[in-house]
């Protein structure tokens, strides 16, 4: 058995184990889990002492999962709205969602898919067949987003299956692939997996980082290998409270990744997600993150701030104001240090 196969069956789902680990009262874990079942790598649960940690507060059953709101609600992007088959959510006039796994290393606590921990979440040969028949057959779609669960936890086979199968849609330039397997499970980015995957460029991934603390020799090893094989690496990051909600966190996460050359991508604010509602930072705080990034940091550094609107709207950017006011043509702005400058405007018609 290969090595990550056999870290992800020993992973941690026992809830009697993990509150004797972290010092815990289990009965508690364990009405949680009836309802969000925990899944952590021995691995990634062996540099954890503390449920505090940031990166422990992503994995470790929280009785605050069971307080609901109003607000928050099961399927937060509208994707049942959107969904063309079991496994295809297309919300874009020129892009889809491509649902190929329903496995992913690590469990994390404010997925936006939640909802799908409460029954098995199987994906079968006919499902991807009827996935890929989709994306052939439509010849709008230019790009295709691989996700899951996690598609790095499918046998090589598969993934070369499905590769190849969405290749094959001469129309399709771009393929992505979702996946925070190098971050959590970085034994799974194997020489034969990276040999697959190169084979069909240009092929992008998005993976899934929060705290800089995630960061390891392992992790980095990963990287540098899909980097090295050509792969274009972007990350992904929800904003979380009590993880990353400070602007000297996001900033260190930010060069770790371009260290490791991951370009920063997005900071989600987080989805409205039942479960999750202890999780959630107010707008000004993503806002005043996004300034201590912008001039403070290479605009490498820094990625879009983005809500996914609820019921399926999209991603919408949001942004800090730094329009002062507007005199004539005149636009006073402010920079990063708070200094005000005027660039002169043309009016229209000119």
């Amino acid at each position: 058995m290969e090595k990550w196969k056999r870290i992800l069956a020993q992973s941690v789902c026992s809830i009697d184990e993990l509150a004797e680990h972290f010092q815990l009262d289990a009965e508690s874990l364990r009405e949680v889990n009836r309802i969000f079942p925990c899944r952590i790598p021995r691995t990634l649960l062996a540099g954890l002492s503390s449920p505090s940690d940031p990166l422990a507060r992503q994995c470790i059953p929280d009785p605050a999962e069971l307080s609901g709101s109003e607000d928050l609600m099961d399927d937060p992007l509208g994707e049942v709205r959107f969904r063309k088959s079991e496994v295809i959510v297309q919300k874009y006039p020129d892009r889809c969602l491509f649902l190929v796994s329903g496995e992913c290393a690590m469990y994390c606590r404010f997925c936006t898919r939640k909802r799908k921990f409460r029954q098995p979440f199987v994906i079968t040969r006919k499902d991807i067949d009827d996935g890929i028949e989709y994306i052939c057959s439509h010849k709008e779609l230019r790009d295709v987003l691989i996700s899951g669960g996690d598609p790095l936890l499918l046998d090589d086979e598969k993934i070369n299956y499905i590769l190849h199968g969405v290749r094959q849609a001469e129309h399709v330039k771009i393929i992505r692939i979702g996946s925070r397997a190098p971050g959590i499970l970085p034994e799974r980015i194997t020489a034969r997996l990276v040999k697959i995957l190169k084979k069909y460029q240009p092929l992008y991934m998005n993976i899934h980082f929060n705290h800089p603390d995630e960061f390891n020799g392992a992790v980095c090893k990963a990287l540098k290998r899909l980097a090295d094989a050509g792969i274009v690496l972007g990350s992904q990051t929800v904003l979380l409270k009590g993880v990353n909600d400070s602007p000297e966190i996001m900033r260190e996460l930010m060069w770790k990744l371009l260290e490791n050359r991951v370009k920063p991508y997005y900071i989600f604010q987080c989805d409205l997600v039942y479960g999750t509602g202890h999780f959630r930072t107010s707008l000004d705080c993503g806002l005043k993150i996004m300034e201590s990034l912008r001039g403070w940091s290479s605009g490498m550094a820094n990625p879009h701030f983005v809500i996914d609107l609820p019921g399926g709207g999209g991603k919408v950017p949001v942004t800090p104001d730094y329009l002062l006011h507007r005199s004539g043509s005149d636009c006073h702005y402010r920079n990063y240090c708070g200094e005000e400058y005027i660039y002169p405007d043309v009016t229209a018609g000119d």
